[in-house]
């Protein structure tokens, strides 16, 4: 199993002079990937509470959210100062953005990495977030499914047009090509059964987060089973999860949950150490000591 590390983005860690030094460091030490998140909004009263256990309406969402660095420009920096690690957004919110430029933006970055990027996308799980930026929550899910369809047509056409319910591009000339053929692996975010269907159907994988196995194996197989529906092979799904270790978390007690995601049949994880430790420098120490402890016992 591949193992990767969240890059400084939020919180305390969204210090942008301490992407380059991170991930340069974190490579020499052995880390397969580095990964960043997308958020938009932190709203004093949020339309919605975060979906993973232990928020509610008093604690809805990680206060590390009131700073955001900008995903796509954090991992421009590590790009520039790597040459081996894996390059991933976990998620990127793509109704957000508009897919001619998105992918104008996913393609130059493949490029500059040496075809290095992994593509996850989501829906993003805030209305307050939608509505700031003039996007329809309510249909998000028919919004990327229009968004995978014109950034495979911009990867792999050439003159390429769009003809859709939302977008319309005139036939074109892209000679701008990504690195990877014919795409940049492609992983859709989500819990849902909706959203795994998507990931059967369409994706390269899925960018999803750490559970208890029995649960993570359920939630799998929804996606499986739709891309054997498909006409697909479910064996070439990739997974790819991500994990938050808990405040006061010891590289022990993180190599045994990397264990434990191992244990569910993933091909990568990740580990967050942004809402454990407060500064880039005690993440990459934490990062490096778990990274030693998993490998030792594996």
């Amino acid at each position: 199993m591949r193992i990767g590390l969240a890059l400084p983005q939020y919180g305390t860690h969204a210090d942008p002079t301490r992407i380059a030094a991170f991930a340069r460091d974190a490579e020499a030490a052995g880390f397969d990937s580095f990964w960043v998140n997308d958020r938009a909004l932190a709203p004093v009263r949020p339309s919605d509470v975060h979906p993973m256990p232990g928020y509610s309406p008093e604690n809805p969402y990680p206060p590390e959210y009131t700073t955001y660095l900008d995903p796509l420009t954090v991992l421009t920096v590590a790009a520039t100062a790597t040459t081996r690690a894996r390059l991933g957004t976990s998620v990127l919110n793509a109704t957000w953005y508009p897919p001619l430029l998105l992918a104008r933006t996913l393609t130059t970055l493949d490029r500059l990495s040496g075809g290095r990027l992994d593509v996850g996308l989501g829906i993003g799980w805030m209305r307050d977030e939608a509505a700031a930026l003039n996007t329809d929550f309510g249909k998000r899910g028919a919004h990327l499914d229009e968004i995978l369809d014109i950034l495979h047509g911009i990867w792999t056409e050439n003159p390429f047009a769009h003809e859709g319910p939302n977008w319309r591009i005139p036939r074109a000339h892209v000679d701008l090509r990504p690195v990877q053929r014919p795409h940049p692996p492609v992983l859709l975010g989500g819990f849902s059964p909706a959203a795994l269907r998507r990931v059967g159907r369409r994706a390269d994988g899925w960018a999803g987060v750490a559970m208890p196995p029995s649960r993570h194996t359920a939630v799998w197989a929804v996606a499986r089973r739709a891309a054997e529906e498909a006409g697909r092979d479910p064996a070439a799904l990739r997974q790819e999860i991500r994990f938050f270790p808990e405040p006061g978390a010891t590289p022990e007690s993180i190599a045994a949950a990397l264990s434990t995601v191992r244990s569910t049949g993933a091909d990568g994880c990740f580990f967050d150490l942004q809402q454990t430790v407060r500064e880039p420098a005690e993440a990459l120490d934490l990062g490096i000591r778990a990274l030693e402890r998993y490998r030792a016992g594996s």
